[in-house]
């Protein structure tokens, strides 16, 4: 087996039940709206049935409309990350495990969207009364660090790109560029 689909069924399946135990303990532990500290200031469990996309952006949508819409567009996007990682050559590890990351946090969002009709945020960081950052869960998490590592793979993969493209004309330009040296 390719080392890509090692690292994909070892990380997705992994994130999904972290995912999916998390959520499950919080709302058979927990009351929605109901804070508890954890770090007084700064972080708390908070139960938020998100029926909204990320940060709750589209939550005033209809019922009959956000709920297609919703599960349309992660059975779109789940299609999108698996045809962009099938593409991957087996040496792009960093990109294997980034792909994997995120497919895991989708597939964790959209049980919860075809399960329950929402989905459970319960990672609530906040500064005082200054600042509050919006409830998010593990699949949250493990979505924006596959796509900061995406980006990381992106920029420095093209700096390496543009680099060793600098190198190749370098090392071409002691050449004969007529070809008329005998060699």
């Amino acid at each position: 087996m390719k080392k890509k689909y090692l690292i994909l069924t070892g990380v997705a399946p992994v994130i999904l039940l972290i995912d999916q135990f998390s959520k499950y303990y919080i709302d058979s532990h927990f009351l929605p709206h109901r804070p508890v500290a954890i770090l007084n200031n700064f972080f708390q469990i908070n139960y938020i049935r998100n029926i909204g996309a990320a940060f709750g952006l589209f939550s005033n949508l209809s019922s009959e409309l956000r709920g297609p819409l919703f599960i349309s567009i992660s059975i779109l996007a789940i299609l999108m990350i698996l045809s962009f990682f099938i593409k991957l050559e087996d040496r792009q590890r960093l990109l294997s495990f980034s792909f994997s990351l995120i497919l895991g946090g989708a597939l964790g969002n959209f049980i919860d969207r075809i399960r329950l009709g929402y989905v459970i945020d319960f990672l609530d960081i906040h500064w005082y009364d200054y600042y509050h950052w919006p409830a998010f869960n593990i699949a949250d998490t493990a979505i924006t660090v596959g796509v900061i590592l995406l980006l990381l793979e992106i920029i420095t993969g093209y700096k390496e790109e543009r680099d060793s493209g600098s190198d190749q004309i370098s090392s071409h330009s002691d050449e004969d560029p007529q070809g008329l040296s005998e060699g």
